[in-house]
């Protein structure tokens, strides 16, 4: 064996040394939980195969309105997290020497646990909007927000400033400069902060649960059933919801990719 073999297989041993922990927790924790949610959700309660449950599910007009309700509350929260972040990203980009502190205060309520983060905007809110859609929609804002404004605020701070110089220079007014160079090039970021948005908020049950005060999204409906130990249908829900969420982000990765191939200056023009 030459000297090249033995360094690559030195080389190989060392990668599979390093990523055994990885692998382990991924089949432990992922791998074999979905599994069982595969197998339930094509059981039968006397542990038969079926398909008795997507006919179900699929035949069942509640489940496609529960659904409906679930992507339009998501879409929602993302869009008010995007109109919001997105004017303070560019804000936060002109204050060059003390972005980081900025950015520190609006990541520092994370730290503090999700719940208790929860219960104080219900305290705050509860007397005005009682347990609603909107206060439900308030909170989930409130909490996903600095998702939207991190992807968002690392690529327009990594944006070379002399595109936009050069628009300004060609005649370009500040708003044109905004539409046509700015937003463009801040694409990717953009689409990533929806997908770390979107994704959460379509299956979540805390919010509407803690401060909608009724189940009306799919997240509330599979843990309703998980909690009811009727694991075969949840596992259903639960499969149908992770197909489409898995579709939306092919979709996203897609659009992003093809952004990037566009040498990042898609629509400058």
């Amino acid at each position: 064996m030459t000297k090249a073999k033995k360094n690559r297989l030195k080389n190989i041993n060392k990668r599979t040394f390093f990523a055994f922990p990885y692998m382990a927790v991924s089949v432990i924790f992922v791998i074999i939980p979905l599994i069982m949610v595969f197998v339930y959700a094509f059981r039968t309660p006397d542990g038969g195969f079926t398909f008795g449950n997507f006919t179900r599910f699929f035949g069942d007009v509640n489940v496609w309105r529960m659904i409906g309700r679930s992507f339009a509350f998501a879409f929602l929260a993302t869009f008010f997290c995007l109109l919001i972040c997105y004017p303070l990203a560019l804000a936060l980009i002109r204050f060059k020497h003390k972005t980081t502190i900025l950015v520190m205060l609006f990541i520092l309520p994370m730290w503090i646990n999700t719940l208790l983060r929860l219960l104080a905007v219900r305290m705050l809110l509860i007397n005005v909007f009682g347990p609603s859609f909107q206060l439900a929609l308030i909170g989930m804002v409130y909490d996903f927000f600095p998702f939207m404004l991190l992807p968002i605020y690392t690529i327009l701070a990594n944006t070379d400033a002399s595109y936009m110089e050069a628009a300004g220079d060609l005649g370009a007014s500040p708003a044109r400069a905004l539409f046509k160079v700015r937003l463009p090039l801040s694409l990717p970021g953009i689409i990533s902060g929806c997908i770390m948005v979107f994704m959460p908020t379509i299956s979540s049950f805390v919010f509407t649960g803690l401060l909608g005060g009724t189940n009306f999204v799919i997240g509330n409906e599979i843990f309703n059933w998980f909690t009811r130990r009727n694991f075969s249908f949840g596992s259903t829900f639960a499969i149908v919801m992770m197909l489409i969420v898995a579709g939306i982000m092919l979709l996203a990765t897609f659009l992003t990719k093809g952004r990037a191939q566009e040498g990042k200056l898609g629509g400058i023009s």
